[in-house]
């Protein structure tokens, strides 16, 4: 129990900072869109990734050291083209939430932009792969059971933000809500962007 209860609270406490798969999920959880869909997408992605890192991060790096500055550059570019895009919503405005509107948007779009913020997202590696999966290697035999405390961390979260944002609807009745949160989510991605470039 101690190893999957560590797994749990390192796997919690990476995934809580705000990112641009996590405002991704806000913002469809406050659309009401697709909200089941995009939450498992999430949880999946993330288990697969733990998975990968408590099973064979090691190896990874070794073979691929030149994997890393690809992932950042690539990364870097596509969270500059994300939060620009947040950024002229933001500017033309006129968007509200519509309780009556529980399906606005393509499913398969919302999966496609999820699974694109999530997979070239550099951080999701270093926190995933890297990070859970060196910790993991400090639990020796029950490495998998800090593995499966983690993607029961992720779980736990994406279902709780994706539904838990409906409590929020009222206040993103205004278009003036959706305005701030847009330039907000714009900021974390350029900033998320220029981090990564710096470092």
């Amino acid at each position: 129990m101690t190893a999957l209860i560590a797994g749990f609270s390192v796997g919690f406490s990476l995934i809580l900072v705000i990112g641009a798969q996590n405002a991704f999920v806000l913002r469809q959880g406050l659309r009401r869109s697709h909200v089941f869909a995009v939450a498992l997408t999430c949880s999946l992605s993330d288990a697969l990734l733990i998975v990968l890192g408590v099973t064979s991060f090691s190896a990874i790096s070794a073979r691929l050291p030149q994997i890393t500055p690809f992932m950042v550059w690539a990364g870097a570019a596509f969270l500059f083209v994300y939060g620009a895009l947040r950024f002229r919503a933001a500017w033309i405005g006129g968007e509200q939430l519509n309780a009556a509107q529980e399906d606005a948007g393509s499913l398969k779009a919302a999966i496609a932009t999820l699974l694109a913020l999530t997979w070239l997202n550099p951080h999701v590696y270093l926190d995933t792969v890297v990070l859970i999966g060196s910790i993991s290697t400090e639990y020796g035999t029950q490495a998998s059971l800090f593995g499966l405390g983690a993607v029961i961390a992720s779980f736990v979260f994406f279902f709780g933000l994706a539904y838990g944002a409906r409590a929020l609807a009222p206040i993103f009745a205004r278009p003036t809500a959706w305005r701030i949160l847009d330039v907000g989510i714009g900021l974390v991605m350029w900033l998320l962007a220029a981090k990564l470039v710096l470092t």
